[in-house]
């Protein structure tokens, strides 16, 4: 027989495994269920849509981003503003217009006059404009070229000049496309780069050395040459070095729980997706972002520093954080986030093996 002090130990162990059992059997059915509308949603795009409207919440995130991004975008168009990734694409479109063989005496009339409108704003608040002096050097020189050698046209002509009624900007330097000189032999060969290469590696275990700034503003210099999609370049690096900053923004991504402790310096990488005005380039900011990271990562080495990139999934909870964090507006995104610090030298790194060439390379 069992007494009223066991029976009442008992019943709650029972109803604590009869909740698990329902818990477990809801969970499978709605797995069961999932399963079976995605099934349906793969038939056609339409259905596909129509499963994550009503169904799965998990895009919710990156539509309101994305939206938000393209109202950034045309705010300051609709306040007769300048938009300075507008400047940017506009100016690179010309410049490969100019760069076409053979090149046309007419081109870019269908953005000329956005493109110095936009360049007009930025030159008259150059003090406030996110543009760069640099940048405004560069637009300055294109569009002098451009003008140099485009024929005559109504839209070019009055385009002409409003740039031309402008007071004359110091040039830096001709900031026009120009040949490369290719008899310079490169400093760096194949093999040392390949060496370059082995050598970097994802590294965990740092030094408690304080890093310099001047080292981290090489590495990010160089990253900044990295290629970019109309040269836009979306993103930003937000570095920090402060050990508390550090750990609260190191503890925030997974996979990093048991060493992010020893992180001198974290680097989060942010893509802005207010440099597009249509949602189909809503992944540059994850492409150009990675590429100028690379570039970043290697520059590191470089300098004797290493780094691991720290990979950054699309969760809603700790996109929460990481905004409330870093006072991210909707439309920035992280696209991954770097440690970075001297090695320590009796540390250990993975052997990560890496796919043969035959079985990542492909021709025709």
């Amino acid at each position: 027989m069992i007494n009223s002090i066991e029976a009442k130990k008992i019943l709650p162990i029972k109803s604590l495994q009869f909740a698990k059992l329902i818990y477990f059997k809801i969970n499978k059915l709605l797995i069961f269920f999932d399963r079976t509308l995605i099934r349906i949603a793969i038939l056609s795009p339409f259905l596909s849509s129509f499963y994550y409207v009503l169904i799965s919440s998990q895009f919710r995130r990156e539509q309101h981003s994305v939206v938000f991004g393209r109202f950034q975008y045309y705010k300051n168009l609709q306040l007769g503003q300048s938009n300075p990734y507008l400047l940017r694409r506009n100016i690179h479109r010309l410049e490969k217009g100019l760069i076409m063989r053979p090149r046309r005496d007419i081109f870019a009339v269908g953005y000329i006059e956005e493109t110095v409108r936009a360049y007009c704003h930025a030159f008259e608040k150059a003090g406030e404009f996110r543009c760069g002096d640099s940048d405004l050097s560069w637009a300055n020189d294109v569009l002098s070229e451009y003008f140099r050698i485009a024929g005559s046209h109504s839209v070019i002509n009055q385009s002409k000049q409003k740039f031309l009624s402008l007071a004359p900007l110091k040039s830096k330097g001709q900031c026009i496309p120009y040949k490369r000189d290719l008899d310079k032999p490169i400093s760096v060969s194949y093999t040392q780069f390949l060496e370059l290469c082995h050598r970097r590696r994802s590294v965990r275990w740092y030094t408690q050395d304080p890093v310099p700034r001047e080292l981290l503003d090489q590495a990010i210099t160089a990253a900044a040459l990295s290629p970019s999609a109309c040269n836009r370049q979306p993103f930003e690096f937000r570095v920090f070095d402060k050990p508390d900053l550090v750990q609260k923004i190191a503890s925030v991504p997974g996979g990093t729980k048991g060493f992010q402790h020893n992180f001198p310096v974290i680097i989060v990488v942010v893509g802005k997706l207010r440099a597009y005005f249509n949602e189909r380039d809503r992944h540059v900011i994850y492409i150009d972002g990675s590429l100028a990271s690379m570039s970043l990562i290697y520059a590191l080495e470089t300098l004797g520093l290493s780094s691991c990139s720290i990979n950054w999934p699309d969760v809603d909870q700790k996109e929460k954080q990481m905004a409330n964090l870093l006072s991210l507006e909707a439309d920035e995104r992280i696209v991954m986030l770097i440690s970075v610090g001297y090695p320590d030298p009796d540390a250990l790194v993975p052997y990560s093996s890496k796919k043969p060439l035959d079985q990542i390379r492909r021709y025709n």
